[in-house]
Protein backbone atom coordinates (compact mmCIF):
# COMPACT_ATOMS: atom_id res chain seq x y z
CA UNK A 1 0.00 0.00 0.00
CA UNK A 2 1.02 3.60 -0.63
CA UNK A 3 0.19 5.61 2.51
CA UNK A 4 0.23 9.33 3.34
CA UNK A 5 0.17 10.56 6.97
CA UNK A 6 -0.82 14.20 7.48
CA UNK A 7 0.83 16.08 10.36
CA UNK A 8 4.19 16.96 11.85
CA UNK A 9 4.16 16.03 15.54
CA UNK A 10 5.02 13.18 17.88
CA UNK A 11 1.67 11.54 17.15
CA UNK A 12 2.44 11.37 13.44
CA UNK A 13 5.98 10.10 14.08
CA UNK A 14 4.51 7.31 16.25
CA UNK A 15 2.06 6.41 13.46
CA UNK A 16 4.85 6.40 10.88
CA UNK A 17 7.16 4.29 13.09
CA UNK A 18 4.42 1.69 13.54
CA UNK A 19 3.14 1.64 9.96
CA UNK A 20 6.70 1.31 8.61
CA UNK A 21 6.73 -2.14 10.29
CA UNK A 22 3.56 -3.29 8.47
CA UNK A 23 3.73 -6.16 5.99
CA UNK A 24 1.25 -4.19 3.85
CA UNK A 25 3.33 -1.03 3.39
CA UNK A 26 5.08 -0.24 0.13
CA UNK A 27 5.60 3.52 0.23
CA UNK A 28 5.08 5.75 3.27
CA UNK A 29 4.94 9.55 3.17
CA UNK A 30 4.46 12.13 5.96
CA UNK A 31 3.35 15.70 5.22
CA UNK A 32 5.01 17.82 6.38
CA UNK A 33 6.72 15.48 8.89
CA UNK A 34 9.77 16.31 10.99
CA UNK A 35 13.39 15.29 11.50
CA UNK A 36 12.29 12.01 13.06
CA UNK A 37 9.73 10.87 10.50
CA UNK A 38 12.30 11.06 7.71
CA UNK A 39 14.05 8.01 9.20
CA UNK A 40 10.99 5.80 8.63
CA UNK A 41 9.18 7.59 5.78
CA UNK A 42 9.56 10.22 3.06
CA UNK A 43 8.74 13.75 4.21
CA UNK A 44 6.65 15.88 1.86
CA UNK A 45 6.42 19.66 2.08
CA UNK A 46 2.63 19.93 2.18
CA UNK A 47 0.15 21.85 4.31
CA UNK A 48 -2.48 19.33 5.56
CA UNK A 49 -5.11 22.09 5.31
CA UNK A 50 -4.35 22.78 1.64
CA UNK A 51 -6.73 20.14 0.33
CA UNK A 52 -6.12 20.81 -3.37
CA UNK A 53 -2.37 20.31 -3.01
CA UNK A 54 -2.97 17.19 -0.93
CA UNK A 55 -5.23 15.90 -3.73
CA UNK A 56 -2.55 16.43 -6.37
CA UNK A 57 0.04 14.55 -4.29
CA UNK A 58 -2.38 11.69 -3.60
CA UNK A 59 -3.18 11.27 -7.30
CA UNK A 60 0.41 11.74 -8.51
CA UNK A 61 1.72 9.13 -6.05
CA UNK A 62 -1.17 6.64 -6.29
CA UNK A 63 -1.87 6.90 -2.56
CA UNK A 64 -4.19 4.17 -1.27
CA UNK A 65 -4.77 5.56 2.22
CA UNK A 66 -4.52 8.91 3.99
CA UNK A 67 -4.20 9.01 7.78
CA UNK A 68 -5.14 12.39 9.26
CA UNK A 69 -3.19 13.08 12.45
CA UNK A 70 -4.27 16.55 13.73
CA UNK A 71 -7.77 17.85 14.33
CA UNK A 72 -7.70 20.98 12.11
CA UNK A 73 -8.01 19.26 8.69
CA UNK A 74 -10.78 17.01 10.07
CA UNK A 75 -12.81 19.91 11.47
CA UNK A 76 -12.14 21.80 8.22
CA UNK A 77 -13.68 18.94 6.21
CA UNK A 78 -10.86 17.01 4.53
CA UNK A 79 -12.85 13.76 4.73
CA UNK A 80 -15.85 15.41 3.03
CA UNK A 81 -13.47 16.78 0.39
CA UNK A 82 -12.21 13.27 -0.38
CA UNK A 83 -15.63 11.59 -0.34
CA UNK A 84 -17.20 14.18 -2.67
CA UNK A 85 -14.35 14.11 -5.21
CA UNK A 86 -14.71 11.43 -7.93
CA UNK A 87 -10.95 11.02 -8.25
CA UNK A 88 -10.42 10.67 -4.49
CA UNK A 89 -13.55 8.80 -3.40
CA UNK A 90 -11.83 5.38 -3.64
CA UNK A 91 -8.89 6.50 -1.48
CA UNK A 92 -9.19 5.27 2.11
CA UNK A 93 -9.06 8.05 4.69
CA UNK A 94 -8.77 7.63 8.45
CA UNK A 95 -10.75 10.27 10.28
CA UNK A 96 -14.33 11.50 10.72
CA UNK A 97 -16.17 13.91 8.43
CA UNK A 98 -16.68 17.55 9.40
CA UNK A 99 -20.06 16.94 11.05
CA UNK A 100 -18.67 14.12 13.21
CA UNK A 101 -15.51 16.12 13.97
CA UNK A 102 -17.72 18.70 15.70
CA UNK A 103 -17.47 16.40 18.73
CA UNK A 104 -14.07 18.06 19.13
CA UNK A 105 -14.51 21.20 17.06
CA UNK A 106 -17.39 22.51 19.19
CA UNK A 107 -17.57 21.82 22.92
CA UNK A 108 -21.13 23.14 22.84
CA UNK A 109 -22.04 20.55 20.17
CA UNK A 110 -20.36 17.81 22.22
CA UNK A 111 -22.16 18.75 25.45
CA UNK A 112 -25.53 18.81 23.69
CA UNK A 113 -24.74 15.38 22.20
CA UNK A 114 -23.86 13.95 25.62
CA UNK A 115 -26.97 15.30 27.32
CA UNK A 116 -29.17 14.11 24.46
CA UNK A 117 -27.84 10.55 24.71
CA UNK A 118 -27.49 10.23 28.47
CA UNK A 119 -23.69 10.15 28.52
CA UNK A 120 -22.37 11.18 31.97
CA UNK A 121 -20.77 14.65 31.94
CA UNK A 122 -20.68 17.81 34.06
CA UNK A 123 -23.73 20.09 34.02
CA UNK A 124 -23.13 23.20 31.89
CA UNK A 125 -24.48 26.18 30.00
CA UNK A 126 -23.12 27.87 26.87
CA UNK A 127 -22.90 31.63 26.29
CA UNK A 128 -22.06 34.02 23.47
CA UNK A 129 -20.84 37.64 23.47
CA UNK A 130 -24.36 39.10 23.75
CA UNK A 131 -24.99 36.90 26.82
CA UNK A 132 -22.10 38.08 28.99
CA UNK A 133 -24.36 39.17 31.85
CA UNK A 134 -26.29 35.88 31.79
CA UNK A 135 -22.98 33.99 31.83
CA UNK A 136 -21.71 35.96 34.80
CA UNK A 137 -25.01 35.31 36.61
CA UNK A 138 -24.69 31.58 35.88
CA UNK A 139 -21.21 31.60 37.43
CA UNK A 140 -22.81 32.85 40.64
CA UNK A 141 -24.93 29.67 40.82
CA UNK A 142 -21.84 27.44 40.81
CA UNK A 143 -19.32 26.62 43.51
CA UNK A 144 -15.61 27.27 43.04
CA UNK A 145 -13.53 26.32 41.19
CA UNK A 146 -15.05 27.69 37.99
CA UNK A 147 -14.45 25.99 34.64
CA UNK A 148 -14.58 28.06 31.43
CA UNK A 149 -13.96 26.50 28.04
CA UNK A 150 -13.64 28.10 24.63
CA UNK A 151 -16.05 26.05 22.52
CA UNK A 152 -13.83 25.98 19.43
CA UNK A 153 -10.34 24.64 18.76
CA UNK A 154 -7.71 26.40 20.85
CA UNK A 155 -4.72 24.01 20.60
CA UNK A 156 -5.37 22.57 24.04
CA UNK A 157 -5.13 25.96 25.74
CA UNK A 158 -8.77 27.10 25.74
CA UNK A 159 -9.69 25.80 29.21
CA UNK A 160 -9.42 28.07 32.26
CA UNK A 161 -10.07 26.94 35.85
CA UNK A 162 -10.29 29.66 38.51
CA UNK A 163 -10.98 29.64 42.24
CA UNK A 164 -12.18 33.25 42.50
CA UNK A 165 -15.64 34.30 41.26
CA UNK A 166 -14.60 37.86 40.37
CA UNK A 167 -11.66 36.54 38.35
CA UNK A 168 -13.93 34.01 36.64
CA UNK A 169 -16.32 36.82 35.60
CA UNK A 170 -13.41 38.86 34.30
CA UNK A 171 -12.07 35.84 32.40
CA UNK A 172 -15.49 35.25 30.81
CA UNK A 173 -15.46 38.83 29.53
CA UNK A 174 -11.92 38.36 28.16
CA UNK A 175 -13.02 35.26 26.29
CA UNK A 176 -16.38 36.49 24.99
CA UNK A 177 -15.84 40.17 24.29
CA UNK A 178 -12.07 40.70 24.22
CA UNK A 179 -11.31 37.81 21.81
CA UNK A 180 -8.79 36.13 24.13
CA UNK A 181 -9.05 32.90 22.12
CA UNK A 182 -10.20 34.46 18.85
CA UNK A 183 -12.81 32.52 16.88
CA UNK A 184 -12.52 29.56 19.28
CA UNK A 185 -14.00 31.69 22.07
CA UNK A 186 -17.05 33.14 20.33
CA UNK A 187 -19.02 30.60 22.39
CA UNK A 188 -17.91 29.73 25.92
CA UNK A 189 -19.02 26.67 27.85
CA UNK A 190 -19.23 27.10 31.62
CA UNK A 191 -19.19 23.80 33.50
CA UNK A 192 -19.50 22.61 37.06
CA UNK A 193 -16.14 21.45 38.40
CA UNK A 194 -15.74 17.70 38.80
CA UNK A 195 -13.21 16.47 41.36
CA UNK A 196 -11.44 13.23 40.53
CA UNK A 197 -8.62 11.65 38.52
CA UNK A 198 -8.39 11.90 34.75
CA UNK A 199 -7.57 9.36 32.06
CA UNK A 200 -7.81 9.03 28.30
CA UNK A 201 -9.55 6.14 26.53
CA UNK A 202 -9.46 5.62 22.78
CA UNK A 203 -11.39 3.60 20.26
CA UNK A 204 -10.89 2.98 16.55
CA UNK A 205 -14.19 2.56 14.73
CA UNK A 206 -15.46 1.81 11.23
CA UNK A 207 -18.85 3.29 12.12
CA UNK A 208 -20.35 -0.04 13.18
CA UNK A 209 -17.63 -1.89 15.08
CA UNK A 210 -14.95 -0.56 17.37
CA UNK A 211 -11.74 -1.67 19.03
CA UNK A 212 -10.72 -0.28 22.41
CA UNK A 213 -7.06 0.76 22.43
CA UNK A 214 -4.81 0.89 25.52
CA UNK A 215 -5.86 3.63 27.94
CA UNK A 216 -3.43 6.37 29.01
CA UNK A 217 -3.00 9.26 31.42
CA UNK A 218 -1.34 12.43 30.23
CA UNK A 219 0.07 15.42 32.11
CA UNK A 220 -1.04 18.79 30.76
CA UNK A 221 0.45 21.35 33.15
CA UNK A 222 3.93 22.76 32.51
CA UNK A 223 5.05 22.71 36.15
CA UNK A 224 5.94 20.02 38.68
CA UNK A 225 3.01 18.96 40.84
CA UNK A 226 0.56 19.79 38.03
CA UNK A 227 1.06 23.54 38.39
CA UNK A 228 1.33 26.36 35.88
CA UNK A 229 -0.14 26.79 32.42
CA UNK A 230 -1.81 24.09 30.37
CA UNK A 231 0.31 22.71 27.52
CA UNK A 232 -0.29 20.29 24.69
CA UNK A 233 1.00 17.57 27.05
CA UNK A 234 4.19 16.99 29.05
CA UNK A 235 4.14 13.20 29.11
CA UNK A 236 1.92 10.16 29.43
CA UNK A 237 1.75 6.66 30.90
CA UNK A 238 -0.10 3.47 29.96
CA UNK A 239 -1.75 1.43 31.39
CA UNK A 240 -3.48 3.53 34.06
CA UNK A 241 -3.49 1.83 37.50
CA UNK A 242 -6.98 3.01 38.51
CA UNK A 243 -8.50 1.79 35.23
CA UNK A 244 -9.37 -1.62 36.63
CA UNK A 245 -11.29 -4.16 34.51
CA UNK A 246 -14.43 -3.18 36.44
CA UNK A 247 -13.94 0.52 35.73
CA UNK A 248 -13.15 -0.15 32.05
CA UNK A 249 -16.43 -2.11 31.85
CA UNK A 250 -18.25 0.96 33.19
CA UNK A 251 -16.54 3.15 30.60
CA UNK A 252 -17.63 0.82 27.81
CA UNK A 253 -21.24 0.43 28.96
CA UNK A 254 -21.85 4.01 30.15
CA UNK A 255 -19.73 6.00 27.68
CA UNK A 256 -18.47 4.12 24.61
CA UNK A 257 -21.62 2.17 23.68
CA UNK A 258 -23.99 5.18 24.26
CA UNK A 259 -21.64 7.31 22.12
CA UNK A 260 -21.73 4.80 19.27
CA UNK A 261 -25.54 4.48 19.57
CA UNK A 262 -25.86 8.27 19.75
CA UNK A 263 -23.89 8.73 16.54
CA UNK A 264 -26.16 6.21 14.82
CA UNK A 265 -29.31 7.86 16.22
CA UNK A 266 -28.14 11.28 15.01
CA UNK A 267 -27.22 9.77 11.62
CA UNK A 268 -23.60 10.82 12.02
CA UNK A 269 -21.28 8.59 9.98
CA UNK A 270 -18.07 8.24 11.99
CA UNK A 271 -14.86 6.46 10.95
CA UNK A 272 -11.54 6.85 12.71
CA UNK A 273 -10.47 7.49 16.28
CA UNK A 274 -12.61 8.72 19.13
CA UNK A 275 -10.68 10.01 22.14
CA UNK A 276 -12.64 10.09 25.39
CA UNK A 277 -11.18 12.52 27.93
CA UNK A 278 -12.56 11.08 31.16
CA UNK A 279 -12.58 11.83 34.86
CA UNK A 280 -13.22 9.22 37.54
CA UNK A 281 -15.47 10.76 40.19
CA UNK A 282 -15.85 8.32 43.05
CA UNK A 283 -16.04 5.14 41.01
CA UNK A 284 -17.99 6.59 38.07
CA UNK A 285 -16.70 7.78 34.67
CA UNK A 286 -17.67 11.23 33.37
CA UNK A 287 -16.74 12.64 29.95
CA UNK A 288 -14.75 15.87 30.08
CA UNK A 289 -14.30 16.08 26.32
CA UNK A 290 -14.23 14.20 23.03
CA UNK A 291 -11.41 14.46 20.51
CA UNK A 292 -11.83 13.28 16.94
CA UNK A 293 -8.25 12.01 16.64
CA UNK A 294 -5.58 10.40 18.79
CA UNK A 295 -4.13 12.47 21.62
CA UNK A 296 -0.57 13.72 21.76
CA UNK A 297 1.50 12.66 23.76
CA UNK A 298 -0.82 9.72 24.55
CA UNK A 299 -0.23 8.28 21.06
CA UNK A 300 3.44 7.88 21.95
CA UNK A 301 2.56 5.39 24.71
CA UNK A 302 -0.56 3.82 23.16
CA UNK A 303 0.76 2.94 19.69
CA UNK A 304 3.92 1.15 20.94
CA UNK A 305 1.70 -1.09 23.10
CA UNK A 306 -0.33 -2.25 20.06
CA UNK A 307 1.28 -5.46 18.82
CA UNK A 308 -1.12 -5.86 15.86
CA UNK A 309 -0.44 -4.51 12.38
CA UNK A 310 -1.84 -0.96 12.59
CA UNK A 311 -2.23 -0.63 8.83
CA UNK A 312 -4.33 -3.82 8.81
CA UNK A 313 -6.60 -2.25 11.44
CA UNK A 314 -6.86 0.95 9.38
CA UNK A 315 -7.76 -1.14 6.33
CA UNK A 316 -10.54 -2.67 8.46
CA UNK A 317 -11.86 0.86 9.08
CA UNK A 318 -11.91 1.87 5.41
CA UNK A 319 -13.53 -1.42 4.30
CA UNK A 320 -15.91 -1.53 7.31
CA UNK A 321 -14.51 -4.93 8.34
CA UNK A 322 -12.90 -3.83 11.60
CA UNK A 323 -15.02 -6.37 13.48
CA UNK A 324 -13.06 -9.15 11.77
CA UNK A 325 -9.69 -7.74 12.88
CA UNK A 326 -7.86 -8.80 16.03
CA UNK A 327 -6.07 -6.33 18.27
CA UNK A 328 -3.28 -7.58 20.51
CA UNK A 329 -1.86 -5.43 23.30
CA UNK A 330 1.62 -5.62 24.84
CA UNK A 331 1.15 -6.32 28.57
CA UNK A 332 4.18 -4.20 29.47
CA UNK A 333 3.84 -0.63 30.69
CA UNK A 334 4.95 2.36 28.60
CA UNK A 335 5.83 5.90 29.64
CA UNK A 336 6.74 8.96 27.62
CA UNK A 337 8.55 12.09 28.82
CA UNK A 338 8.16 15.20 26.67
CA UNK A 339 11.14 17.52 26.31
CA UNK A 340 10.09 21.10 25.56
CA UNK A 341 11.63 24.47 24.73
CA UNK A 342 12.37 27.04 27.41
CA UNK A 343 9.39 29.41 27.71
CA UNK A 344 6.80 26.94 26.38
CA UNK A 345 3.75 27.15 26.32
CA UNK A 346 4.26 30.91 25.91
CA UNK A 347 7.13 32.49 23.96
CA UNK A 348 10.05 30.22 23.10
CA UNK A 349 12.93 30.20 20.63
CA UNK A 350 13.43 27.75 17.77
CA UNK A 351 16.57 26.66 15.94
CA UNK A 352 18.54 25.17 18.86
CA UNK A 353 20.84 22.30 17.84
CA UNK A 354 19.92 18.93 19.35
CA UNK A 355 22.62 16.43 20.30
CA UNK A 356 22.66 12.97 21.86
CA UNK A 357 19.94 11.45 19.66
CA UNK A 358 22.14 8.56 18.50
CA UNK A 359 23.35 7.85 22.04
CA UNK A 360 19.93 6.86 23.39
CA UNK A 361 19.63 3.07 23.73
CA UNK A 362 16.52 1.04 24.57
CA UNK A 363 14.04 3.93 24.34
CA UNK A 364 11.97 5.20 21.42
CA UNK A 365 12.40 8.84 20.44
CA UNK A 366 9.35 10.40 18.81
CA UNK A 367 10.10 13.82 17.34
CA UNK A 368 7.50 16.55 17.80
CA UNK A 369 8.97 19.98 17.03
CA UNK A 370 12.19 19.24 15.12
CA UNK A 371 13.57 19.75 11.64
CA UNK A 372 16.78 19.22 9.72
CA UNK A 373 19.18 22.08 9.02
CA UNK A 374 21.90 20.63 6.83
CA UNK A 375 23.30 17.69 8.81
CA UNK A 376 22.03 19.09 12.12
CA UNK A 377 18.72 18.39 13.86
CA UNK A 378 17.30 21.55 15.41
CA UNK A 379 14.30 22.49 17.54
CA UNK A 380 11.24 23.70 15.61
CA UNK A 381 8.47 23.91 18.20
CA UNK A 382 7.45 24.16 21.84
CA UNK A 383 7.32 20.43 22.38
CA UNK A 384 10.50 19.00 20.90
CA UNK A 385 10.98 15.25 21.50
CA UNK A 386 9.14 12.52 23.42
CA UNK A 387 11.18 9.70 24.93
CA UNK A 388 9.09 6.53 25.29
CA UNK A 389 10.20 3.40 27.15
CA UNK A 390 8.76 0.06 28.21
CA UNK A 391 8.99 -1.30 31.74
CA UNK A 392 7.55 -3.83 34.16
CA UNK A 393 5.39 -0.97 35.52
CA UNK A 394 4.93 2.70 34.69
CA UNK A 395 7.61 3.82 37.19
CA UNK A 396 10.14 1.43 35.73
CA UNK A 397 9.29 2.74 32.26
CA UNK A 398 9.52 6.35 33.46
CA UNK A 399 13.02 5.75 34.84
CA UNK A 400 14.21 4.61 31.40
CA UNK A 401 12.56 7.59 29.69
CA UNK A 402 14.16 10.00 32.17
CA UNK A 403 17.56 8.47 31.40
CA UNK A 404 16.95 9.10 27.70
CA UNK A 405 15.81 12.68 28.39
CA UNK A 406 19.04 13.36 30.28
CA UNK A 407 21.16 12.20 27.32
CA UNK A 408 19.47 14.47 24.77
CA UNK A 409 20.79 18.02 24.87
CA UNK A 410 19.75 21.37 23.43
CA UNK A 411 19.79 24.89 24.81
CA UNK A 412 16.73 25.58 26.98
CA UNK A 413 15.66 21.91 27.36
CA UNK A 414 13.03 21.33 30.04
CA UNK A 415 11.00 18.32 31.12
CA UNK A 416 8.93 17.42 34.14
CA UNK A 417 10.51 14.97 36.59
CA UNK A 418 7.40 14.13 38.63
CA UNK A 419 5.27 12.24 36.11
CA UNK A 420 3.36 9.38 37.71
CA UNK A 421 3.79 10.65 41.29
CA UNK A 422 0.03 11.08 41.61
CA UNK A 423 -0.48 7.41 40.71
CA UNK A 424 1.69 5.85 43.41
CA UNK A 425 -1.21 5.85 45.86
CA UNK A 426 -3.13 3.45 43.60
CA UNK A 427 -0.33 0.91 43.85
CA UNK A 428 -0.29 1.22 47.63
CA UNK A 429 -4.04 0.56 47.71
CA UNK A 430 -3.63 -2.80 45.98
Amino acid sequence: MHVLILGSGGREHAFAWKIAQSSLIQNLFVAPGNAGTEHVATNVSLDPNDFKTVKKFVLDNQIDMVIVGPEDPLVNGIVDFFKSDKQLSKVGIIGPNAQAAQLEGSKDFAKQFMFRHGIPTAKYQSFQANQLKEGQTYLETLKAPYVLKASGLAAGKGVVILEDLAKAKKELKAMLTDNKFGEAGTTVVIEEFLKGVECSVFILTDGNNYKILPEAKDYKRIGEGDTGLNTGGMGAVSPVPFCTPEFMDKIETQVIIPTMKGLKADQIDYQGFIFFGLIKVGNEPYVIEYNCRMGDPETEVVIPRIKSDLLHLFEGVTTKTLGECDINIDPRSAATVMMVSDGYPENYEKGKEISGLSEVQGSLLFHAGTKKSGQKTITNGGRVIAATSFGLNIFDALDYSYEAAEIIQYKGKYFRTDLGEDLKKFFKEK
